[in-house]
């Protein structure tokens, strides 16, 4: 799991870098060109300022966003899960159980009631069963699961308001 709770980035960002992250994350496959002209700078320097974000983790990965309901996985859970023990070595396990189980897309440590919370995409309700039975529920350790479904999606977002650090 990516530890970045707290993380700040340790690069000054001005107002231009932020137009460029605001473009990006509305479509990355703008050519350093496009961008330039879009926030009235030259190619080159648009280039490093870009190059730059990534060096220093501000840009993380380019990647598609894929729609996994056209992909015939239409039911989303949401399953929060206590360990039966709070110790390092029992949440490192079940983390590391957690990273292979490619139908948990979201895994967060929460405060509360339950220690994990996590986001399940399945086809259908017998394939999250299966999901269910077969691989979360064996996880030594695993202590409460419990899972609820969600009915429609309001607000999914991808991108960062990047206003709002400015």
């Amino acid at each position: 799991m990516e530890k970045e709770q707290g993380a700040k980035a340790s690069v000054n960002l001005d107002a231009k870098d932020y137009e460029i992250l605001k473009l990006l994350q509305e479509n990355a496959k703008l050519t350093i060109r496009e961008i330039a002209h879009k926030i009235h700078l030259s190619a080159t320097p648009v280039h490093e300022r870009i190059k730059r974000l990534e060096q220093n983790g501000v840009i993380k990965r380019y990647t598609a966003l894929l729609n996994h309901r056209a992909l015939g996985e239409s039911l989303t859970a949401i399953c929060y899960v206590s360990l039966k023990e709070h110790t390092k070595k029992a949440g490192a396990l079940f983390v590391q159980a957690i990273a292979g189980l490619e139908r948990v897309i979201e895994c967060y440590n929460i405060s509360g009631e339950f220690d994990f919370m996590l986001k399940v995409i399945a086809s259908n309700m017998a394939d999250y069963h299966r999901f269910h039975v077969d691989a979360l529920s064996e996880i030594p350790g695993v202590g409460n699961i419990q899972t609820v479904f969600v009915m429609d999606v309001i607000v999914e977002r991808e991108r960062l308001l990047v206003n709002s650090f400015m």
